[in-house]
């Protein structure tokens, strides 16, 4: 059986490096994107912050506590997205099956392709065209599973390259902290080690009932990780089932008329999204998260529909069921799910049909300026409310 050949590719530092391109005063600074107020939590951090100890997902007020020279921004996602797509169509126009796993992480499938070039220098050269053409530079590793190679391209980072030859995955990954296992949290990892497990060799040799007893089905492939198996294939396309849209509050709320007005907000952005990618939602959830971290959700079918006029009024009929007034409120998002390709059906006497061609010119102009640039007065918000937006991508 011909032994597969899996490359792992990531952006190092990926907004950091888009905004580096931006304003080439950054480069060699320690730069740190994310939300800014005191709930805001790290997007990304530049390797200068981390060696200072700051990290992805960490609280802005404890990585500013760690690294008090940084540099905040707040990030532009718009930006981002479209360094990523570049990045994008150069690794499609040439790998043979590609999974892009993130905004600034893929898979590639060379299975095969060893007699016609080597696999290894195929990655170095598409990496070299990606820094040529984009700007961004990537680390990669190769091996013959989705696992090992994350963990050969972390290994290496930044502007890295590594390849674990065939046989040798079991002892590639035997001195590593378990936390180096993709699939192994700070939970997990806590669990292992009050087990006695500190490093991968130890839990590839931990008896398999012992991990499942533990663990349940995750014990299973725990050790298969550890014992560098991992027969998952590279998939191509991977449909997405939902659009979501959430704000943290920098100061907790009860404020009716601002909550009602951020959910339109919310809303009319997931429509405009949507619309974007021609699709369709037939289930709308609203999400709250109360003072005390209690977090509610609600959610309801309706006719499928990509239209600020229906979903509005369903997103504002679920907050209303849902609202406890007796409490602060934290967080509120929305959600959309059961996701339709294809566009809304209406009836000849619908009275929506006739605001079909405002959406359409009001995408228009989002297309062309910006997504806030037209909003329906009743979902404005004002600039301190755009503050409370919480980046919760992250990169590494």
């Amino acid at each position: 059986m011909q032994e597969r050949a899996i490359v792992h590719m990531d952006l190092d530092s990926f907004f950091v490096s888009v905004e580096r391109l931006r304003d080439t005063r950054l480069v060699g600074k320690p730069v740190i994107v994310g939300g800014m107020s005191d709930r805001g939590v790290v997007a990304a951090c530049s390797y200068e912050t981390r060696v200072f100890g700051v990290r992805s997902a960490m609280p802005m007020k404890m990585a500013l506590k760690l690294c008090p020279d940084a540099i905040v921004l707040r990030g532009d996602f718009d930006a981002y997205t479209q360094h990523s797509e570049a990045v994008t169509s150069l690794i499609m126009g040439r790998a043979p099956l590609v999974e892009k796993a993130s905004i600034d992480e893929f898979y590639l499938d060379m299975t095969g392709m060893e007699r016609f070039f080597g696999s290894y220098a195929f990655a170095q050269d598409l990496r070299d065209r990606i820094k040529k053409e984009v700007g961004l530079q990537m680390s990669f590793g190769l091996s013959v599973n989705k696992t090992v190679s994350k963990v050969a391209t972390n290994h290496v980072k930044p502007a890295g390259e590594f390849q674990v030859l065939a046989g040798q995955e079991k002892s590639f990954l035997a001195p590593m902290p378990v936390g180096k296992i993709p699939m192994i949290g700070a939970v997990t990892s806590q669990t292992l080690r009050n087990m006695g497990i500190v490093h991968v060799g130890t839990l590839s040799q931990m008896p398999l009932k012992i991990l499942e007893k533990t663990f349940g089905k995750s014990g299973t492939v725990l050790w298969e990780r550890a014992n560098g198996i991992d027969l998952r294939p590279v998939v191509p396309y991977s449909e997405q089932k939902s659009l979501s849209k959430e704000i943290t509050f920098e100061q907790d709320s009860t404020d009716v008329v601002l909550l009602r007005r951020i959910l339109g907000s919310l809303t009319e952005q997931l429509s405009y999204d949507l619309r974007k990618l021609g699709q369709c939602t037939a289930c709308v959830t609203v999400k709250v998260r109360y003072s005390n971290f209690d977090t509610h959700t609600r959610q309801m079918s309706i006719p499928a529909s990509a239209s600020d006029h229906r979903l509005i009024p369903a997103v504002q009929e679920l907050f209303e069921k849902l609202y406890d007034r007796r409490l602060l409120i934290r967080l509120i998002g929305v959600r959309f799910s059961k996701l339709w390709q294809g566009q809304e059906q209406l009836q000849i006497f619908d009275e929506g049909a006739r605001l079909v061609p405002l959406y359409g010119a009001m995408d228009k102009l989002r297309n062309r300026y910006g997504e806030f640039s037209i909003l329906r007065a009743s979902g404005l918000m004002g600039s301190s409310e755009r503050r409370n937006r919480l980046a919760t991508n992250t990169d590494e």
